[in-house]
């Protein structure tokens, strides 16, 4: 019998975790990359739970030799009020394991093998023939696959198939974000020293800055166990008239402590890029034979730091389906059921989340450890959640890269 032949369009994280779980389950994979350009330099830092990055590494979708940053503690900070002295506030246990995109990006890419990855292939249409295949439409002709996976991320026109009127939601805020090399900041070696063994999330008036250490890559001077990035995401409004990129130094000199004021402006106005924060869930992310991963299935606020990881739960499901299911269109509906659940689950957290950090933060500097543990127990209602790896008054894991939301309703669109 033919191999099941599955298209993947887009060929980024999403696409190429996608690439590999299909290879894996015995599928011809095709990946659509509409870049000419090799991906590896895109994107910053992101965090991956440690439990999934073992996974990923037993199963073979990630090279052991990918160096990672893993740190064990969130250490939450803020500026001492009327001064520019920091204050830390609490700590807690929260594994967590920091990547660099662009070696996740590769690492991936090797690990799909013998996959056909085609670049400068933008997809013009999806549609299907006259025995229920998807079929892909390029500039190069038209090809039929048994699956069509819409990994083109979240603005993905894909997701058009399946909800055609869904549109990402912005969020009334912006987030920085950039990745600076340590010889920038080497002038605050408190601050590093914190950061070789903690993840740092610091408090302000109307926001909040994320702080860890990434793994460089080969344009930061190699990726030996020393050479490490310095990764922020500084989360809050520009005021009306202000341009919203270099605004981030102007908002860490009114609000942060000294030095981490100071590490931000070392790392320069190119160090940093703006994005908008919006978020957005397919109602059903599968309908035989299409299916979405990553963001193109939801779009998530990054307070879960949940992007890539998502797009890996995604790709470890659509293995286990394949294998597990000998009919294609009975494995789609089964990623469909699981992986909407999911997807649904974070945008909601991801909202609680950006009220709570963003929209209407709580006065840091009155808080001390046992507020500050309250209050995000509040923040998470119940929600497992690997950021938060215990709750303290109870001991009672919170912190599950896997655990099972409730399961979603129904209604979707089909493939047109």
């Amino acid at each position: 019998m033919a191999a099941l032949r599955i298209g993947v369009i887009g060929g980024s994280i999403a696409g190429c975790a996608a690439a590999v779980a299909g290879s894996r389950a015995g599928a011809d994979v095709t990946v659509y990359e509409r870049s000419q350009a090799e991906l590896q330099d895109r994107g910053f830092g992101i965090v991956i739970p440690p439990q999934l990055h073992a996974e990923l590494l037993g199963s073979g979708y990630l090279d052991a030799a990918m160096p990672t940053a893993p740190v064990g503690t969130r250490v939450w900070l803020t500026r001492q009020p009327g001064g520019r002295s920091v204050r830390e506030l609490a700590r807690q246990p929260s594994p967590v394991t920091p990547c660099n995109w662009g070696l996740l990006w590769r690492s991936l890419r090797a690990s799909a093998g013998a996959v056909r990855y085609l670049r400068g292939q933008p997809v013009t249409s999806v549609g299907r023939d006259g025995v229920g295949r998807a079929v892909i439409t390029t500039a190069r002709g038209e090809e039929p696959y048994d699956v069509v996976v819409g990994a083109d991320g979240h603005a993905s026109a894909t997701r058009r198939l399946l909800a055609p009127g869904l549109r990402p939601e912005p969020a009334p805020y912006t987030v920085w974000r950039g990745a600076i090399p340590l010889g920038a900041p080497a002038g605050r070696p408190r601050e590093l020293e914190l950061l070789r063994d903690a993840w740092v999330t610091l408090g302000f008036p109307g926001g909040h800055g994320i702080f860890y250490l990434i793994p460089g890559g080969p344009r930061d001077g190699g990726t030996g166990p020393g050479n490490r990035l310095l990764a922020y995401a500084i989360y809050g409004r520009a005021p009306e008239g202000a341009e919203p990129g270099p605004y981030v130094h102007e908002l860490a000199k009114e609000h942060f402590p000294a030095a981490w004021a100071d590490i931000v402006a070392r790392g320069g106005r190119r160090a940093a890029v703006c994005h908008p924060v919006a978020d957005a869930q397919a109602p059903r992310v599968a309908r035989p034979p299409l299916l979405l991963a990553g963001d193109a299935a939801g779009v998530t606020r990054p307070h879960t730091a949940t992007g890539a990881v998502k797009a890996l739960q995604d790709a470890l499901c659509l293995e286990r389906v394949l294998r597990e299911e000998p009919d294609v269109s009975a494995a789609l509906e089964r990623y469909a059921d699981e992986r909407t659940a999911a997807g649904a689950h974070l945008v909601e957290l991801g909202r609680r989340m950006g009220r709570a950090l963003v929209e209407e933060t709580p006065d840091w500097p009155t808080m001390g450890q046992g507020e500050v543990d309250a209050w995000y127990r509040g923040v998470l209602a119940g929600t497992r959640h690997y950021l938060y790896e215990e709750a303290r008054e109870t001991g009672e894991p919170v912190g599950s890269a896997s655990s099972a939301p409730p399961r979603p309703g129904t209604g979707a669109s089909a493939v047109r």
